[in-house]
């Protein structure tokens, strides 16, 4: 094997390495499978020597790339969002995090005891943005004021969701799917399958407040975890929107830190 053969696995096992993840949300599936369907189909028609059905299968791909192109262009789209930010988010700032978790903690506690409801989005490495475009754009730090002023009864963006994006509120009012799973409670509202359908079709994390009886939840993945306490909220979203984020830069600390330690041995030996 020559360097380039080396070269060239390791450049597609760090390609396929970064694409897996991605094919998490539904409408990545669907291209995925229906791709997929064509390649094996075309190999079994090469392979049983059905050469008409092959010739036609070859020109479908040969022009497939521009029809996946038209027909599936958000989630394509979407794809492209989440390799491009999940390279910049790595080098964001932990602390920025902190303070937007902190303050949306206080805000939920608040409106808990007011029996004010509440949908909050923290879009990860999807950057949601079909949903953003639902509602009012508002790019505005986070803090405890403007969150409950948003899901004030009266005010006018009370109703739909908001999306925290980058540490900034990215837009309030949006609209979210709702969730058709069978496994929610039948007392939950629309807040709540809104909350849990956007777990199912994203990576986000979502808050939900409820205005009837105050309780705070968290839906992620698809799960909906009810009756938290602030400090549970807390930890929970520090969990999931800091650990990974925080892990690479102890683990970079580490590696400096060995570097260092190397080539301070190495001046002592000279």
């Amino acid at each position: 094997m020559k360097w380039s053969d080396y070269l060239d696995i390791i450049l597609v096992a760090f390609l396929l390495y970064k694409l897996l993840p991605l094919f998490r949300s539904s409408g990545t599936m669907r291209v995925a499978k229906i791709v997929g369907m064509l390649l094996v189909a075309t190999w079994l028609t090469d392979l049983l020597q059905l050469h008409t059905m092959n010739f036609l299968l070859n020109q479908v791909l040969a022009v497939g790339l521009i029809a996946v192109v038209v027909l599936f262009q958000p989630e394509l789209r979407r794809m492209v969002d989440n390799v491009t930010h999940s390279w910049w988010k790595r080098y964001k700032p932990v602390q920025e995090m902190d303070m937007v978790i902190s303050q949306t903690v206080m805000a939920c506690e608040t409106m808990s005891k007011e029996r004010t409801g509440a949908l909050i989005v923290f879009a990860r490495n999807m950057q949601l943005e079909d949903y953003v475009k639902t509602g009012t754009s508002i790019d505005a730090q986070v803090s405890e004021q403007l969150l409950r002023n948003i899901f004030f009864p009266k005010a006018a963006l009370h109703d739909g969701a908001m999306i925290i994006r980058d540490s900034r509120v990215a837009a309030a009012g949006c609209v979210l799917p709702l969730s058709d799973s069978h496994r929610l409670s039948a007392d939950l509202g629309t807040r709540h399958r809104a909350g849990v359908g956007m777990s199912e079709a994203t990576d986000a994390v979502v808050v939900i407040v409820s205005e009837e009886t105050g309780v705070i939840s968290v839906a992620v993945g698809g799960i909906l975890k009810r009756h938290l306490a602030p400090k549970t909220l807390e930890r929970l979203l520090r969990n999931e929107l800091c650990h990974e984020q925080a892990q690479q830069n102890e683990n970079l600390v580490v590696k400096l830190r060995q570097k260092l330690h190397i080539n301070d041995k190495g001046g002592k030996q000279k």
